[in-house]
């Protein structure tokens, strides 16, 4: 039984959301992806998907970062959320949820990540 937390990301750059999925995977988290707020909310609606972080693009085609969120803690209430965002200082951060700066190296995403989620070895 894996004790590897799980994380879903939410990028419509394919480019982008592939780096950032190698980087995490590479980290030994387990990672869901989805292009858009409607992909990321059918893997939230899944009832057999853990999921112990919501790392989303704040501009999706189909919805704002935020709102996704707002959607996401309704089906799942405790979900940790990290934003990420280029405008991360225009950005009203709800209480409770992260937010990290585009870009961002990867040890500048592990530290977050790892700030973020509790050690579960």
């Amino acid at each position: 039984m894996s004790t590897t937390s799980s994380i879903l990301v939410v990028e419509d750059d394919n480019i982008v959301r592939m780096l950032i999925v190698d980087v995490l995977e590479e980290l030994e988290y387990t990672v869901f992806e989805a292009a858009d707020a409607e992909a990321a909310l059918s893997q939230l609606r899944d009832g057999n998907n853990v999921i112990d972080l919501l790392m989303t693009d704040q501009g999706l085609p189909d919805m704002k970062g935020i709102e996704l969120a707002n959607a996401a803690r309704v089906l799942r209430p405790t979900l940790t959320v990290l934003f990420a965002s280029g405008y991360a200082e225009t950005i009203e951060v709800p209480a409770g949820m992260h937010l990290i700066g585009k870009p961002f190296s990867i040890d500048q995403l592990r530290d977050k990540v790892k700030g973020i989620l509790p050690n579960k070895d």
